[in-house]
């Protein structure tokens, strides 16, 4: 196993980390099996959150006994400093472990990034947690391009996780920029949520990316592992017949894959046009179908709130036919609710 550096952290860790996402699929004792497993392959490096339901408290529960042979990273989509420092000592509880390494603010919008910096916002919490000892590092986990390029100038953001992937590499220049400034990079989709069925070839390509820090497959069985482990291990340069591969899935799913890059934003009746995208991903590809229409049913704006306007699709830099793909996911989320 390779271990790297996580940015200027301090933090050494494997080019192959556990996401967590998953083990939602399985239970606790298989979740310790899995993290055991890690442990002996040298897998150090751990990603849940606490919108991933009973992930943390399954991964706590794994933890004991070995938690000093990992590096533990969550995250949280509390905005306010209340919610943030509830939040993490909920994950401190179900972690069972007293310092968190690294905790992220989670997939903020915009708007939602300004009030976590506001006075009372998410970042005071974060930073006390620090002070205290609670957590060691702080995050952020971003889908957008432009809020890509704006965390990179944070003082305070010391890693940044972002899809990255063979059909999206639309974070290319920023990932390198990332690695120049010293801040960790976490790749995260790398099979772009289940679209790439070939996993070996799907790591091998980002693992080719020398500033891609650490890949966050998520993992439920010790079949995933042992492949994955393969894949990253395989350090020698692509072949012409990946090369060629990896030129066919861009074309296959090119014109029919949201990369959420968010230039249809904002929808004219206010749907959450990747969003929506994301979780039928999770629903159709992932097997996560409860937990995606528990997400999906939070969004203010179902799909099938689509008035049919066409200004998404006049914006969007692939051409994707986005009111076809959000009649499909209301079809799989909104008539299945009625």
């Amino acid at each position: 196993m390779q271990y790297i550096p996580l940015g200027n952290t301090g933090l050494r860790i494997s080019r192959l980390g556990f996401g967590g996402i998953p083990i939602q699929k399985i239970d606790a004792e298989g979740t310790r099996t899995l993290l055991q497993q890690l442990a002996e392959a040298g897998v150090n490096y751990i990603d849940t959150a606490r919108g991933y339901t009973v992930s943390e408290e399954y991964i706590g529960y794994g933890l004991e006994g070995i938690r000093d042979r990992f590096v533990l990273a969550t995250k949280s989509m509390a905005r306010t400093a209340e919610a943030m420092a509830a939040d993490i000592d909920r994950s401190r509880q179900n972690l069972r472990t007293d310092t968190i390494d690294l905790y992220q603010v989670h997939n903020p919008s915009a708007t939602q990034l300004e009030q976590v910096m506001a006075p009372g916002g998410a970042l005071e919490a974060l930073t006390e947690a620090k002070k205290a000892g609670k957590i060691k590092h702080i995050g952020i986990t971003l889908h957008s391009a432009a809020l890509f390029e704006q965390a990179l100038e944070l003082p305070w953001v010391e890693t940044i996780m972002f899809p990255y992937n063979i059909v999206e590499t639309q974070g290319e220049e920023l990932i390198r920029r990332c690695h120049e400034k010293g801040i960790g990079f976490i790749a995260m989709k790398p099979l772009a949520g289940g679209a790439i069925e070939d996993a070996h070839l799907a790591l091998r390509f980002i693992v080719q990316n020398p500033a891609v820090d650490v890949v966050i497959p998520g993992m439920a069985t010790a079949q995933e592992i042992t492949q994955n482990l393969e894949a990253v291990k395989d350090t020698g340069p692509l072949t012409d017949q990946e090369k060629a591969a990896i030129t066919v899935l861009r074309q296959t799913l090119g014109t029919h894959f949201c990369r959420r890059c968010n230039y249809c934003a904002p929808c004219t009746v206010g749907i959450n046009i990747s969003g929506v995208f994301l979780m039928d991903g999770y629903l159709s590809r992932y097997g996560l179908a409860d937990w995606a229409r528990a997400r999906y049913a939070t969004f203010e704006q179902k799909a099938s709130a689509c008035i049919g306007c066409g200004v998404c699709e006049e914006r969007c830099p692939y051409q994707l036919p986005i009111r076809q793909m959000l009649k499909e996911a209301a079809g799989h989320f909104d008539n299945v609710s009625k």
